[in-house]
């Protein structure tokens, strides 16, 4: 391959914005308390219904990676499959951004979509495809409680 061919194809690129459809979470109280357990976390918002009142959210509410717990239940499948042409995948990390608090009795909405997708030629990976998909979770008031950043990583190692 020399280093002006693309991989990215039409397809790859008409896929940029397509969403998932939607998964419907119930937000559970004893799957907090469970998580926040697994975590070691003691702090009474994530367990103490007494405690919690006081706070400005009035109850329990989950801690900030909670969401990573109940996306590996029901995951949003992506409408358009985009298959790389290399072989090796890595994770490249995700990252997250919270705007409202989920609760117990939420019920969040999850939709995935693919928000970009880049290519590097040669370097110690041999060329690489990057794709970012993005995890919107939307209370039941229509708000984005979270966004969460995927990198997935593929790359054909040099010979």
């Amino acid at each position: 391959m020399s280093d002006t061919e693309s991989v990215i194809t039409q397809e790859m690129k008409d896929a940029i914005g397509v969403e998932s459809d939607p998964v419907v979470y119930q937000i559970e109280k004893g799957a907090i308390l469970r998580f926040a357990e697994s975590i070691g976390d003691t702090n009474p918002i994530f367990n103490d219904d007494n405690e919690a009142s006081k706070t400005k959210y009035g109850g329990i509410v989950a801690p900030p990676t909670f969401l990573r717990s109940i996306a590996h239940v029901r995951s949003p499948e992506p409408k358009i499959q985009i298959t790389s042409p290399y072989s090796a995948n890595v994770d490249g990390g995700s990252e997250w951004d919270y705007f409202e608090p989920i609760k117990v009795g939420d019920t969040i909405t999850a939709t995935t979509y693919l928000s970009a997708i880049n290519e590097r030629q040669g370097g110690k990976f041999g060329n690489m495809l990057i794709m970012v998909r993005e995890t919107k979770y939307i209370n039941q008031d229509g708000k984005v409680a979270a966004l969460q950043r995927t990198t997935g990583i593929s790359y054909q190692p040099p010979e």
